[in-house]
């Protein structure tokens, strides 16, 4: 079982299945055991209640708008969460992500 789980959210879900796997590959050369996953921001409440609750949450840059509607939601719910560093997304680096993902968990 995954130590900690990562969901990233984007308009469809689909602009950051790259990044996903790019984060996946970084985890695994790392050594940690991390559940990394894309959803559509619809999905976003959802999945705050669901089983399958994420550690932490990322927005891809282009729904930023959403950040005060989502950190509301968040914040109830205990998880941190912010917006992917748009020079990161854009070049879909996945270390750099992965990282900042770590620093909100605190395992870094």
């Amino acid at each position: 079982m995954a130590e900690k789980i990562i969901m990233l959210a984007c308009s469809a879900g689909m602009s950051t299945s790259l990044l996903v796997s790019k984060m996946q590959a970084a985890a695994k050369a790392d050594g940690v055991d991390y559940e990394i996953f894309a959803k559509s921001a619809s999905e976003i409440p959802a999945q705050l209640e669901s089983d399958k609750k994420p550690d932490v949450l990322l927005l891809g840059p282009q729904i930023r708008y959403m950040f005060n509607d989502v950190k509301k939601r968040t914040d109830a719910a205990g998880i941190p969460m912010d917006i992917i560093n748009m020079s990161d997304y854009g070049m879909m680096n996945g270390e750099n992500v992965l990282q900042t993902a770590e620093k909100m968990l605190g395992d870094k």
